[in-house]
Formats: C-alpha cells, structure tokens, sequence
C-alpha cells in the first residue's frame, strides 16, 4: 500500500508551538483550521527556551496519538523543535512510524515522495549543521589551546577589575559593595579573593 494511499484514511492532526509564554498560539492555530484540520485536533505548546524535548507535553500526546496513515501539520517545520536536533529527530520518528507530515510554509506533504525527498534533504541538512557546529567548537577549542588561552567560560573579571577586588577587600570592603561596585555577584567576587590566598600560599 503507498504512503499516499494509507494518508487518505487516517486522521489530520494539528501541532502547533510558540517559544514563550507570551506569544500568541492564535495565528498557527487559525492557519491549521483554515488548511482543514479540525480544532478538537490540535496539540500545542507554550515553551521557554530551556525546555526540553521530554517537557513539551502537546507534542508528548500527539506523538502517542497518532497512528499509523494519520497526518500531522504543522505552519513550519520549525514548529517541531527548538533546535536542528530535535527538528531532525521529529521528522525521522514520524517517517519511521508512518505517520505523514504537512508543512504548510515549506509546501511540504510526505505523503508522496517528492515531500519525503525534501523531509530527508531537511533532515541531512539539520544532522550536517550539528556536526559542522560540533567540528567548529572543537576547531575553536584546539585553537585556544594551541594559543595557550583558558578554554571554558571566560572569566567574569578580567585581571584589571580582579586586581581592583582584592585592594578593596585589603581597605576593608565589604564584599557586597565590592560586587556591586564591578557588576558582578558575590561568588564572583569571592572566588577571585579565594584565587589570590590559593597563589599567596602557593
């Protein structure tokens, strides 16, 4: 049986997603009924960005919905994860169970093959950037080492404002004023005093 054949009997299933709490799900729910989906059919989610994929409980209960020949639409492809990543791992798991995908912007329906060709394209395209990202932070990583700078997070303080911490701490400051006074937390602050006393008694 094709893929197109098996679409046709299934159901049409809506997801929709925005990134925070204070965007309006209202335009891609709007663009899925007009494109025929019913609204008793769409699933949603309202993310911040540190939200994981195991957080987005719309996407959760669709994903345990759907069924084999059913079709899910989505405004964008983007609309299926925060990341390339989760975008790539979304269309697979979709391909793998036979559930058709509709994106309304790209034009995409998996459904025929010229649609899966172009899912599969997306796909490759996400796997490659995450790959060429992952080679450019490794590439940027051999660099500094090679240069001999710190690799990690830069430092809150540079050495001008650290010098600056410690003789307003020798003149009697309190720590609290001298975080304020450079912008920076108390941790901050007392992690550079305890970095002098680790090099006094080195």
């Amino acid at each position: 049986m094709s893929a197109t054949a098996v679409s046709a009997t299934g159901v049409q299933l809506g997801y929709a997603r925005v990134s925070t709490g204070h965007q309006s799900l209202d335009q891609q729910l709007d663009a899925l009924t007009a494109a025929g989906v019913d609204a008793n059919r769409i699933y949603s989610d309202k993310l911040s960005g540190t939200s994981t994929r195991e957080q987005r409980s719309g996407m959760a209960a669709l994903l345990d919905y759907a069924r084999p020949g059913d079709a899910i639409v989505v405004v964008g492809i983007d609309r299926l994860g925060r990341n390339a990543a989760e975008v790539m791992t979304t269309i697979r798991e979709l391909g793998e169970r036979s559930i058709v995908l509709r994106s309304l912007r790209e034009g995409i329906d998996t459904s025929n093959a010229t649609g899966r060709m172009v899912a599969g394209v997306l796909a490759s395209l996400a796997e490659l950037e995450l790959e060429l990202g992952r080679e450019r932070r490794t590439a940027a990583r051999e660099a500094r080492r090679a240069r001999g700078q710190a690799i990690g997070r830069p430092k809150a303080l540079d050495e001008s404002k650290a010098s600056l911490a410690r003789r307003m701490h020798a003149a009697g400051e309190p720590v609290s004023v001298i975080g304020h006074t450079l912008g920076v937390s108390r941790a901050t602050v007392y992690r550079v005093l305890a970095e002098t006393e680790g090099e006094a008694r080195g």
